[in-house]
């Protein structure tokens, strides 16, 4: 790869400065490609592009910022889109720095921020190798997700079009779902959630599904196959609690889809393990439902005060096998368990070896 460092003014970069969610956002004359499909959403809080503006405004330098030069002369923005899209926004009018936008501004004072010089290193080479370096330089800053690093890697019409569905402020997939997803969707948590359940679904790596629908002219079908996930689990699971939000309900989905559930008996269950004080976990009331594991719900497991006690009345002696064994090698058991209305008390607790114990499971 070639380098090079070069200096540009912020009048140069603010040039034919196009910011649209269409279009796209371009600088520098028209020849700057500030948000190439590789690239996050702008995501800077306020107080970051203040930041920026505040170093300009006291003369402090910048980070560098890293472009990579195409064969007919244009330029995509490698690293600096937050600190590049801060600046153009001020000078655009779109926020104020302490109550004064750039128009407020006198002439000496814009002069200042249109004549700072930003340091830019350009990089020319192949489409691979300025992928490369994007990652290696990527170590700053508002670090990329893994998500966002796999979208660089499967650019393409493909990831393009996924992206209006999972990836923009208020896109479908918020409105749709925002209740039952963690994370943000500018950051690419909403695409990463439906790509690992969709991945799941047909047994192949996250990676792999997106190698293999690279350039694919829609993204139809991951929109249908979460559309179908939101809408089992509200048919599923109709009455909307907070700790559903989060859960993986697409790998629920792709288990459990072809089961037949009665609405009301769930969530009628639902309610009644809320109240139970053996379970310390309610959002694996959800999982204990599909699967009828227990281990979702954490169940209240016994003290040591009162195993050690009934280990002493029982004399050390295993209440299944009848064979003694040191308190260490034992457990806390219910002797009615708790799927059949056992509770986590002294009388309902038996000593068992880890043997009996574990085939009790």
């Amino acid at each position: 790869m070639k380098y090079n460092l070069m200096s540009v003014k912020i009048r140069d970069l603010f040039d034919e400065y196009q910011n649209d969610e269409e279009e796209g956002v371009f600088g520098y004359h028209g020849k700057l490609n500030i948000r190439p499909k590789f690239q996050r959403e702008f995501c800077y809080k306020p107080e970051q592009q203040n930041a920026v503006i505040e170093s300009i405004l006291n003369k402090r330098p910048l980070n560098l910022f890293y472009w990579s030069k195409n064969e007919d002369n244009t330029y995509e923005l490698m690293d600096g889109q937050q600190r590049t899209i801060s600046i153009c926004n001020y000078i655009d009018g779109q926020f104020a720095l302490n109550f004064q936008y750039f128009f407020n501004l006198d002439e000496s004072q814009k002069n200042q921020i249109l004549d700072y010089e930003l340091m830019v290193y350009v990089c020319e080479g192949t489409d691979k190798e300025k992928l490369d370096w994007f990652q290696t330089i990527n170590i700053a800053g508002e670090k990329l997700t893994d998500q966002e690093l796999l979208n660089a890697v499967y650019s393409g019409t493909w990831t393009t079009e996924a992206k209006k569905y999972f990836s923009k402020t208020n896109c479908v997939a918020y409105n749709l779902a925002s209740d039952y997803l963690n994370g943000s969707s500018i950051r690419q948590d909403y695409l990463h959630t439906v790509l690992t359940w969709i991945s799941d679904a047909e047994g192949i790596a996250l990676e792999d599904y997106m190698a293999k629908h690279q350039h694919d002219i829609s993204a139809n079908d991951l929109w249908m196959y979460f559309q179908n996930v939101i809408n089992w689990v509200k048919t599923v699971f109709p009455n909307y609690r907070k700790y559903m939000k989060g859960l993986p309900w697409g790998i629920y989905y792709n288990r459990h889809k072809d089961e037949h559930y009665n609405s009301d008996e769930l969530e009628a269950r639902v309610a009644e393990i809320e109240m139970d004080d053996d379970v310390t976990n309610n959002k694996g009331i959800y999982a204990y439902l599909l699967t009828g594991e227990e281990k979702h719900l954490n169940i209240r497991a016994f003290s040591e005060k009162d195993k050690l006690r009934k280990y002493n009345e029982q004399e050390g002696v295993c209440a299944k096998c009848g064979n003694h064994f040191a308190y260490t090698d034992m457990d806390g058991d219910h002797i009615l368990p708790w799927s059949k209305g056992g509770k986590t008390e002294y009388d309902n607790l038996q000593m068992l070896c880890i043997s009996c114990n574990r085939s009790n499971l």
